[in-house]
């Protein structure tokens, strides 16, 4: 691996989010001072692009190795206990993430079997709640892709 771990596809899903949420905000504001109405979409798609955001940050943190944890035991600790140490922190990662995906996508099934419809606009439920479980299992790669480098010492913790 050259450069540093990458995550394109969820850096630009995170930048398109992240523009359309000032777009549609800065639009509503100026409409609110103008008109003295407001745009009734806004909140929801606010709310839905700000969880994928949060989610396609989370992914490009973990493969990037920038998760919040505390590293000081796995530095104090030698090389063998240190890759136990790893394995461990990835195999409670990987359980949350597969939850999260799993009982995600069954949820979205749900709501698309269901066909229910959100609450503001009227849109399919499961347009949003698909995105759960698929930004989840995204960040369950790049959980393993890692793991896989911290192990082979290619990514360190080090900044």
């Amino acid at each position: 691996m050259q450069g540093r771990p990458d995550a394109r596809p969820e850096r630009w899903l995170g930048a398109i989010a992240l523009i359309i949420i000032a777009s549609i905000s800065l639009a509503n504001v100026v409409t609110r001072y103008v008109t003295g109405g407001s745009f009734s979409f806004t909140e929801e798609f606010s709310v839905f692009l700000l969880v994928v955001l949060t989610f396609a940050g989370a992914s490009v943190a973990l493969r990037r190795n920038r998760h919040i944890r505390i590293g000081l035991l796995e530095r104090a600790l030698s090389p063998g206990p240190r890759k136990a140490l790893i394995v461990f922190q990835a195999l409670c990662g990987a359980a949350v993430l597969g939850l999260i995906t799993w009982y995600g996508a069954k949820l979205a099934w749900q709501e698309y079997q269901w066909e229910s419809l959100s609450p503001g606009l009227g849109l399919p439920q499961w347009w949003y709640i698909v995105w759960l479980p698929l930004l989840s299992g995204a960040m369950l790669w790049r959980l393993f892709e890692q793991t896989r480098d911290r192990l082979t010492g290619s990514l360190t913790d080090e900044p």
